[in-house]
């Protein structure tokens, strides 16, 4: 697999056909230049596609292999941790860092419910005493 990424690249600044074309790749295992086109049902030529996939994967959001000649894009990074940084930066930008003001606001606007809330503090606690525990753990193998 051959990849040229930049890490950490902002996902704020991807475009809106960049966008579409890393949905569409986040949803195959490996996807053709060919087929990503097919599936955005755009009338844009396979050179632009192409270009954009070379570019997704300069950023860090695509990895390509090679069969017979032909590019298999696949994505380098999951969905969700370029979602995490996105949420990072409108944290930073209009939270001043503060995910608290982030979750309040997402609650306050009815974008996140109280049972959602509820939901996260729980999923939270549980990593948090799954870390704690492998710590532990690997505190008393040494």
């Amino acid at each position: 697999m051959t990849s040229n990424t930049t890490a950490g690249h902002d996902p704020v600044e991807l475009g809106e056909l960049e966008r579409s074309i890393l949905s569409i790749v986040w949803r195959h295992a490996e996807i053709t230049a060919e087929q990503v086109r097919d599936e955005l049902g755009r009338p844009l030529k396979e050179s632009t596609i192409r270009t954009v996939l070379r570019r997704l994967e300069e950023k860090g959001y695509l990895a390509h292999s090679i069969d017979n000649r032909t590019f298999l894009y696949r994505p380098a990074e999951s969905r969700q941790r370029v979602a995490g940084r996105a949420v990072k930066r409108i944290v930073d930008w209009f939270c001043e860092g503060s995910v608290e003001a982030l979750l309040v606001g997402m609650v306050d606007s009815k974008v996140l419910n109280r049972a959602e809330l509820q939901r996260l503090a729980e999923r939270i606690a549980a990593a948090q005493q799954s870390a704690a525990a492998k710590d532990g753990a690997g505190k008393e193998a040494k």
